[in-house]
């Protein structure tokens, strides 16, 4: 078997994160490390993890020496990562069981090193909030510039293929930019139709913020891919009525 590395950045969750690691402890796949990088979280985050890594060495706990963010908590993550294979939770998302095995074996059988599935949409108590998200065939950098399927928690990526990419330190949407970067090298990623994971929409997220959201893409457009002005405010234009598509059911 070939280990995954699955980084996870937990700021003040300690409630949600037991379904979170659970979810990764019940995979039909073994072979993985659990990075759970704590950000100086002012709740028992860190009791909560290190409580599940007492039992379990395949989890380990990260503890940064600062808040710094999600950027650099994730980055830190990967740093420490020591599998072939990276991917991502955020302490209040989780898996289906099937989500390492099914990824890994596409991966494996296509012979390509970056894929992502479809997922579940739902609120903080898991009610359902729109409909799945249903990913497309293959996205490449020009076609995510327009509209984004790719979720961090979906992401699936073959590190000692491509080696490792790291987040641009911005507030919001790293995993845009590192999507961004990696396809600058990479022709496409793959999307795996069915839904694997569940993305937990908490109220005052950048997700049920619209305009905040746009804020944050801009921000990705001008200061981390220096795309000029006029090319920028077409983008954000059509990446936003992609956008309205996306949440509308």
């Amino acid at each position: 078997m070939s280990k995954v590395s699955i980084v996870c950045a937990a700021y003040n969750c300690a409630g949600y994160l037991p379904k979170t690691i659970e979810s990764v402890i019940n995979q039909a796949y073994p072979d993985w490390e659990l990075l759970i990088v704590n950000d100086c979280s002012t709740d028992n985050t860190a009791e909560v993890t290190e409580s599940y890594a007492q039992a379990d060495d395949r989890i380990k706990l990260l503890n940064n020496i600062k808040n710094v963010g999600p950027a650099k908590t994730r980055n830190n993550g990967i740093e420490a990562a020591q599998g072939k294979y990276l991917a991502f939770l955020d302490g209040d998302d989780f898996w289906e069981p099937d989500f390492i095995s099914t990824s890994r074996d596409y991966l494996k059988r296509t012979g390509e090193v970056f894929c992502f599935s479809s997922y579940y949409r739902v609120d903080e108590d898991l009610n359902p909030l729109y409909d799945p998200f249903i990913v497309p065939e293959k996205v490449n950098y020009e076609s995510i510039l327009r509209t984004c399927p790719i979720s961090c928690l979906t992401a699936f990526i073959d590190i000692e293929q491509i080696g490792k990419y790291y987040m641009p330190n911005i507030e919001k949407r790293q995993d845009y930019g590192l999507w961004l970067n990696i396809l600058k090298d990479v022709n496409f990623a793959y999307g795996i139709e069915k839904p694997l994971a569940t993305y937990r929409i908490r109220k005052g997220s950048v997700s049920r913020n619209k305009w905040k959201a746009m804020y944050y893409v801009w921000k990705v457009y001008r200061d981390v891919e220096k795309i000029n002005l006029f090319k920028s405010m077409y983008l954000l234009v059509v990446y936003a009525l992609n956008g309205m598509k996306k949440y509308s059911r």
